[in-house]
């Protein structure tokens, strides 16, 4: 993920998109660190996940509406899949990502099956690269 010459892709779910509450990580920070360069993108249906969490009320509402702004600093990515965790495989299956960042562990174990690697939350509030 890190050896190309290109900067990788990475694709952003709505775990990662509302740790900055949850976690207080400091998610782009966390990602110029480990990667420096690199694309974030969003798929549309992560956009939308966070749009049907913000809706409700407390602090799942509250993260979430802060991850909606924070996708914002993505690039948002249609797929076919309209379920949020299928989008992401998705974008590995397809080669269209070269990771994604997530703190859910099933998602993470279906994107370490599809042979790319994960960025997910390591200790209090840092980010590290599990490769498959």
């Amino acid at each position: 993920m890190l050896a190309d010459a290109t900067p990788p892709v990475v694709a952003l779910d709505a775990s990662a998109l509302m740790a900055p509450v949850e976690a207080n990580v400091r998610l782009f920070e966390e990602l110029d660190r480990l990667l420096v360069t690199y694309e974030a993108v969003v798929p549309a249906a992560v956009v939308a996940e966070l749009d049907g969490l913000q809706a409700g009320n407390g602090a799942e509402a509250t993260a979430a509406s802060v991850g909606a702004d924070l996708a914002g600093r993505a690039a948002t990515v249609e797929t076919e899949a309209t379920y949020a965790d299928d989008a992401l495989v998705e974008l590995v299956a397809d080669g269209r990502v070269d990771g994604v960042v997530t703190n859910d562990r099933p998602l993470a174990n279906r994107v370490l099956e599809a042979d790319a690697p994960v960025i997910g939350l390591r200790g209090r509030n840092t980010l590290a690269i599990t490769e498959p």
